[in-house]
Parts: structure tokens; C-alpha cells; sequence
């Protein structure tokens, strides 16, 4: 994982610590997920266009089940986009980087 992507526990996924991020797409995955494997080097392009007008996250729902839990995510990969600590939209599954970089920028 790149210095670009933030790594995040379930103790970070809190209002708070979202808002101090402002606009942060969090990609809820697992080591073991086909999908979530494919759609981690888009991600790391992503991180690096968006430098500065968006953070790019990842939680290991292995690790941390009740984050998965918290935000009902039942299949992966699924992304959650917080804008200002709220939840703002969600997308499920391995999208193309410009399906990802239109969600992340379609919504304020």
C-alpha cells in the first residue's frame, strides 16, 4: 500500500476523524477478495490525482469486522465516500478508474 492511501482501523471511522479528512473515499476490502485485488493499483492512481481534493482510505474488513458491520457493508469491494464525516454515496464492486475519479468528484 503507498504512503498515498491511508490505512484506517475501525477506531478511526469516527464522525470526527472522517471530517478532518474532508472528502475521503474509505474502500472496505480483504486480502483474499479477487475484486478488491484488482481494483487496488487504480486506487493508488486515484490517490495521486486527487492529491489534495480528496483522500483515498482503506479498511481490511478481516481486521476489522465491525467497521464492516457499522456501515452494513455485506459485500466488497465496497467504497463509501464522507464528505465533512458523513456519508455521502456509496459504490460496490471493481469499477474503471473513471467511474471511480466521476463518483469521488460528483459528489460534494
Amino acid at each position: 500500500m503507498s504512503e498515498q492511501i491511508l490505512n484506517l482501523k475501525g477506531s478511526d471511522l469516527t464522525e470526527a476523524k472522517l471530517a478532518s479528512l474532508g472528502k475521503v473515499l474509505v474502500d472496505f476490502w480483504a486480502p483474499w477478495c479477487g475484486p478488491c485485488r484488482m481494483v487496488a493499483p487504480i486506487l493508488e492512481q486515484v490517490a495521486a490525482e486527487m492529491n489534495g481534493k480528496a483522500t483515498i482510505a482503506k479498511v481490511n474488513i478481516d481486521d476489522n469486522p465491525d467497521a464492516a458491520a457499522q456501515y452494513g457493508v455485506s459485500s466488497i469491494p465496497t467504497m463509501i465516500l464522507f464528505v465533512d464525516g458523513k456519508e455521502a454515496a456509496r459504490m460496490i464492486g471493481a469499477n474503471p478508474k473513471g467511474a471511480i475519479v466521476d463518483f469521488i468528484n460528483g459528489q460534494n
